[in-house]
């Protein structure tokens, strides 16, 4: 029988509702649902939106309507936060909002949490957080979250109404090792989010599954990790519209944001080899290029990670490139489960 990964690793989507140049709001609303769709249509695990605020070029900031507004067009997908950025937020209000989410639509709702902003420090203040406290109250903050959405005891004189025996499944994000150490105390499963931070993935991978404690959520550790894809039907295409998102973390570099920007032909021009490194660095993970590219990088990204779900960020200036790049990762899974069956019955078949 012949091995693959990838065969046995639930694929999920990262969708952020890019805004591109030209385009509406509302149209990156359609887009992110109609996505959704076919997403579930072809067999991916989990549809998550993270939130981010003060960027131009993403409209998901509304995260938990937005859950909503997906988990209601679909039916079997599961939709959730990737993530919502607790910091910025009352737990109450987030253990009523998921809460509700999980009541409207029961077992499929995700509840990812971060600790950074989802912005900048105008988005820090505006949130009336304590910009020296670096989230370092996360902890605190989740326990109470955990709590309101645990069965409500006896004299519990704060109750969240719809939330409250919920139980709603959380996983900790994070971009270093500080979320991986909690989620391996406290038993519950970790996303490294190496779609835009990759340094440092490995090591906090390795310190989550080395300090895994079991727990009533989590018997064994469950990792994923988030990592950018684009693929197409040659590699040469698949480079030219990568330029898309290479364009989107320069100006982030520049500190000038925008929406998603066509396609260039090459980057050569358009930064110099400071923001060429910066950029690449960001990028380190992504895997890029024609189906069978994909698929190598995609097995070869599970070889060296041992992550136990894949969670997808694919960012295009024309929403059809974006829609054809998931629809060839899910054909490259579909592949690769036929791909496992033991070689007397492929032998048969051929």
């Amino acid at each position: 029988m012949t091995s693959s990964r990838l065969a046995n690793t639930p694929i999920s989507v990262l969708d952020l509702a890019p805004i591109r140049q030209g385009g509406t709001t509302a149209e990156a609303f359609r887009n992110t649902l109609d996505l959704a769709q076919h997403a579930e249509r072809w067999g991916y695990n989990r549809f998550w939106l993270a939130e981010h605020h003060n960027i131009p070029g993403i409209a998901c900031s509304a995260t938990s309507v937005l859950i909503g507004y997906v988990a209601a067009a679909t039916s079997t997908i599961r939709v959730g936060s990737g993530g919502i950025m607790l910091p910025n937020h009352a737990p109450l209000a987030i253990a009523e909002q998921f809460g509700t989410l999980e009541t409207l639509y029961p077992n499929r709702i995700d509840l990812g949490l971060g600790r950074a902003p989802g912005g900048d420090y105008a988005v820090i203040r505006a949130f009336h957080r304590d910009l020296r406290s670096g989230g370092d109250d996360f902890p605190q903050q989740l326990q109470e979250l955990r709590n309101l959405l645990a069965p409500a005891r006896s004299g519990q004189s704060l109750q969240a109404i719809p939330g409250a025996g919920t139980n709603v499944p959380i996983y900790l994000l994070g971009s270093s090792d500080f979320s991986a150490r909690l989620a391996a105390q406290l038993g519950l499963p970790f996303a490294f989010a190496g779609h835009f931070q990759p340094d440092g993935m490995f090591a906090a991978l390795e310190i989550y599954r080395e300090n895994f404690q079991p727990s009533e959520a989590l018997e064994q550790p469950y990792s994923m990790a988030g990592v950018p894809v684009l693929a197409a039907e040659t590699d040469r295409e698949a480079h030219r519209l990568a330029t898309t998102i290479q364009q989107k973390f320069l100006n982030l570099i520049r500190n000038q944001p925008g929406p998603s920007m066509p396609p260039v032909d090459s980057m050569e021009g358009h930064w110099n080899a400071f923001e060429e490194a910066a950029v690449t660095s960001k990028l380190r993970a992504a895997i890029i290029g024609s189906p069978e590219t994909v698929r190598e990088g995609l097995e070869l990204f599970l070889a060296q990670t041992k992550v136990n779900e894949l969670i997808l960020a694919t960012d295009t200036y024309d929403y059809q490139d974006r829609l054809r790049s998931y629809e060839i990762v899910a054909e490259i899974a579909r592949s690769a489960d036929k791909s496992t069956e033991p070689e007397e019955l492929l032998t048969a078949k051929l």
